[in-house]
């Protein structure tokens, strides 16, 4: 899960890009906002308080302005009393509107944090919602590397010094990206789609054992790295063992949740001498002709069943040509 995002984070986070300036200090800043969503409060204006969102920031605009412009002193206060008083995480006026200073009495009183900015209101709404579902959005930490082959982002899993840092390092010298080494941050953005990004602090550095600590962007350039990818396949490194059974075939595509989100799974057995690179390489391309309406293991197994069939109406007809003396 995400951290807590307070009001004030929103704010300081903002406060350039979306011209953003604080009304009421610092009040209510310690407020958590909980939803992506924003509330442009219409109806609650008007009287209607059934499908009000008290755990969305509330977003004021011209349109609002000229209604609020159009009714009494008296009535605005009732309307702001009543919002404040159920606690609002914050409220924004766009367009460069502006609170009244007995809605900004109000807002201190309730310990709202009030702002103000001069973008259009739409804009603002886009902008902010983008903001919130980027920070608000299901998340988790995987062990783990994540690397750009072809473009489709491949995370390597498996047990602590497998060697997937080294398969990582051998795929960036062959000129594919890096994304994170040993811990990925993974972000779900809609139902089908997960995002893997590195920790600030590790960011672009790749551990070999018997090495020590390798920065992959000044080694390489920057066309060996990059800041985030969608994680579209997981490959699971493994040891090898000799009696189990291994897929050989692939008709049976295996998943597994990150996120809610399945995702295709390999399980990838290794040893001494098998040249994971490459396979990884196939894997990837692999996955982006399934993707466009490719998949080999499926014709192979219709070619298959296509000669079995055959092969069955051949021995029938000879059968029956062997039986028949007429």
């Amino acid at each position: 899960m995400a951290d807590n995002l307070t009001i004030g984070k929103v704010y300081l986070d903002n406060k350039q890009k979306f011209e953003l300036k604080s009304v009421t200090d610092e009040i209510g800043f310690n407020k958590e906002v909980k939803t992506m969503k924003m509330n442009r409060p219409g109806l609650e204006l008007t009287g209607f308080w059934e499908y009000f969102q008290k755990d969305r920031i509330l977003l004021f605009g011209m349109k609002e302005k000229c209604y609020l412009d159009s009714i009494s002193k008296e009535r605005i206060h009732e309307i702001f009393e009543k919002i404040f008083k159920i606690g609002v995480p914050g409220a924004i006026f766009a367009h460069d509107t502006h609170p009244t200073e007995d809605i900004v009495k109000l807002a201190k009183k309730y310990k709202i944090a009030l702002f103000t900015s001069k973008l259009l209101t739409t804009r603002l709404n886009q902008f902010m919602m983008e903001y919130l579902d980027w920070n608000l959005a299901p998340r988790t930490v995987m062990h783990g590397t994540l690397v750009d082959i072809y473009g489709v982002g491949i995370l390597f899993t498996g047990r602590s010094g497998i060697g997937k840092s080294e398969i990582a390092l051998d795929l960036v010298e062959r000129g594919h990206r890096l994304v994170s080494d040993d811990s990925v941050r993974i972000i779900r953005r809609s139902d089908n789609v997960i995002i893997g990004t590195g920790h600030k602090f590790f960011e672009h550095y790749i551990e070999i054992r018997g090495l020590g600590i390798i920065d992959v962007a000044r080694m390489l350039g920057v066309r060996a790295i990059r800041k985030q990818k969608r994680v579209e396949v997981q490959v699971e490194l493994e040891d090898w063992v000799d009696k189990k059974n291994y897929e050989r075939i692939g008709a049976v595509e295996k998943t597994r949740d990150i996120l809610q989100v399945p995702i295709p799974l390999i399980n990838l057995p290794i040893y001494p001498g098998k040249n994971i690179t490459v396979i990884t390489e196939a894997i990837a391309m692999n996955h982006l002709l399934k993707v466009y309406g490719l998949n080999a293991a499926k014709k192979f197994e219709e070619r298959l069943e296509f000669r079995i069939k055959e092969k069955t109406i051949k021995k029938n007809l000879e059968t029956y040509l062997r039986t028949d003396f007429e």
